[in-house]
């Protein structure tokens, strides 16, 4: 395995191979985090050898260009502005990138045809204690022009697109929600191939994923020790933000999520996936984050090839999934020919990984990583920390049943006690319809940022799966639309029966900022309270969000070692 580094500063030459670990201030977060971790690889290459493991090759533009980007150009009034996204997207798109890169740039794009993710990399990213993960955003390019000059351009348009996403709505609100000063942020970005292949006018992965060395929602017989493995067909856009993708434990690779049904397999695993797209794009949009993206249904990838590892196959007639694509019929991404049939030694490889950053980081890990077959090829793309709870909090089932409990559950994330939550935002359950999700969003938007501003933490309560970008799952909003919430309840009705599930992005924001975090699947014995709710003093509603004020705060008590806990009225 080799890794290839270059870094791109104002203050030192360009085209090192291996940047010093203690230029943290200069890389960022996330290529700290890669660069670190990059030694160990060696050792997987050597225990796996059926498997090219690698960190694909990257760039790393240092935090002082950005600094002096921001400075030449008089950036700072406009980026702290109350102004809209669009307005400073656009101003960091007009101005000038500092001269002194731009042959290095130039250099690179020379040399490079493959499609390149510009990945944020700010100092504030991947932090254990207050993450900034999914606030910043990429951009993906397909880097396929001829011309040498468009490959520039695009390239550098990407680079401010990410450059700008530093003093977005969002990251500004999840700096009040987190004490943090973003005047303190300095983003380096990274420039990196993409793991994949082309298909006609498509470029992806076979399979991305996430994996975290603990999971706070095991199903039998995994335990949180065991970890938690998301996959999916195509780039990983899918996993972080919430889409379909198929859950396992590491520890338990053969043992399939507790769908209740085939059928139920069938409608509810992974039926989309996000390609590059290298032919014309739909518009020209330097400031849209998709702008060179698109997604296509399992018909496609079938056509492309894409399926041999990833599918099992309906047979009608026994009412049964078999492994691979042996027969005709409907496909379904159950990656078992990965997990039960172990054609190749992928699970091994994930615990080992995950082992060995765990050594490397001191605590437990979450990482993402994106894969091609025939040859197998491994990409590592990112590690970072995650916080485990550690206080000894003893809920037991019995305290579930307690008559002063507004909601309880027995799969609730985080640990510890709340006792100063006056605030409660809910979406009514009587108007809530999965077509209304996008406005729902926006609602919610405004309110988080009413009670950021007044210093007020807030219970949320919602319906379906929060922070999915697909809005007939549920609420698609990111992280900095209710960053303010410090107890999220995501609950289910007769019209909404999704499966609940954890976002990476979204979700490791949720653990290392210690939100609580209550699920409340439609088969829970448990429900809300909502007689109790909808008797409390209201502040403000909408047609479908409702803020109420308590006159006496509430008890939150999670035992994070159990997953249980409940919320008791004063």
């Amino acid at each position: 395995m080799t890794a290839k580094f270059q870094f791109i500063s104002m203050a030192h030459d360009a085209g090192e191979t291996d940047p010093l670990l203690s230029r943290r201030e200069e890389l960022g977060g996330k290529a700290h985090g890669l660069i670190t971790i990059h030694h160990k690889l060696n050792e997987l290459a050597i225990e796996y050898p059926e498997i090219m493991v690698d960190i694909p090759p990257m760039t790393v533009i240092g935090t002082s260009v950005f600094d002096a980007f921001m400075m030449r150009n008089a950036l700072y009034d406009i980026a702290f502005s109350n102004t809209s996204d669009e307005h400073i997207a656009h101003a960091f798109q007009n101005a000038d990138m500092p001269f002194e890169i731009l042959g290095e740039l130039r250099n690179l794009i020379k040399l490079l045809s493959i499609p390149l993710a510009v990945r944020s990399s700010g100092l504030l990213e991947d932090t254990t204690s207050k993450p900034f993960a999914g606030v910043y955003h990429t951009k993906l390019i397909p880097n396929n022009q001829l011309n040498t000059d468009t490959r520039f351009q695009k390239l550098v348009e990407a680079i401010k697109f990410v450059w700008a996403s530093t003093y977005y709505k969002i990251a500004k609100d999840y700096c009040l929600a987190t004490s943090l000063n973003l005047h303190d942020e300095k983003m380096a970005v990274i420039i990196q191939e993409v793991v994949g292949k082309r298909h006609e006018r498509r470029f992806y992965p076979e399979l991305s994923g996430v994996a975290r060395s603990y999971n706070f929602y095991p199903f039998k017989p995994a335990k949180p020790i065991d970890g938690v493995v998301d996959l999916a067909l195509g780039l990983g856009k899918t996993i972080v933000d919430g889409g379909r993708s198929w859950t396992y434990s590491p520890a338990f690779p053969k043992i399939s999520p507790p769908f209740e049904s085939v059928q139920k397999i069938l409608d509810e695993t992974q039926n989309s996936f996000w390609v590059i797209n290298m032919g014309e794009p739909a518009e020209y949009n330097p400031i849209k984050e998709t702008e060179f993206m698109h997604k296509e249904d399992l018909r496609t990838a079938e056509k492309d090839g894409t399926l041999a590892y990833l599918v099992s196959t309906y047979d009608p007639h026994s009412d049964r999934l078999s492994i691979g694509m042996g027969n005709t019929g409907p496909r379904a991404l159950t990656f078992a020919p990965l997990l039960v049939l172990d054609i190749i030694p992928f699970n091994k490889l994930i615990v080992s990984l995950l082992t060995k950053c765990e050594e490397v980081m001191g605590s437990p890990v979450e990482i993402e990583f994106a894969m091609t077959f025939d040859p197998p090829n491994f990409g590592f793309l990112q590690v970072r920390n995650m916080a485990i709870p550690t206080e000894e909090l003893l809920v037991k089932p019995e305290d579930l049943l307690d008559d002063n409990a507004v909601v309880a559950s027995e799969t609730v994330l985080g640990n510890g006690i709340l006792e100063n939550i006056f605030d409660i935002i809910y979406v009514k359950p009587e108007n809530f319809e999965l077509k209304f999700t996008n406005t729902i969003a926006e609602e919610l938007e405004g309110f988080n940022h009413i009670l950021l501003e007044a210093n007020r933490p807030y219970i949320l309560i919602v319906f379906g799966r929060l922070g999915t970008l697909d809005p007939w799952l549920g609420i698609p909003v990111n992280w900095g639309q209710i960053c303010g919430a410090k107890v999220i309840i995501e609950a289910t009705q007769d019209n909404v029966r999704v499966e609940l599930s954890q976002g990476s992005h979204y979700f490791h924001n949720i653990i290392n900022l210690g939100v609580k975090y209550f699920s409340m699947p439609f088969t829970s014995p448990y429900r809300i309270d909502w007689n109790w709710l909808k008797k409390q003093s209201v502040v403000d509603e909408t047609k479908f969000i409702k803020h109420v004020r308590l006159s006496a705060p509430l008890k939150i008590i999670v035992d994070g070692h159990s997953g249980r806990g409940l919320i008791i009225k004063a």
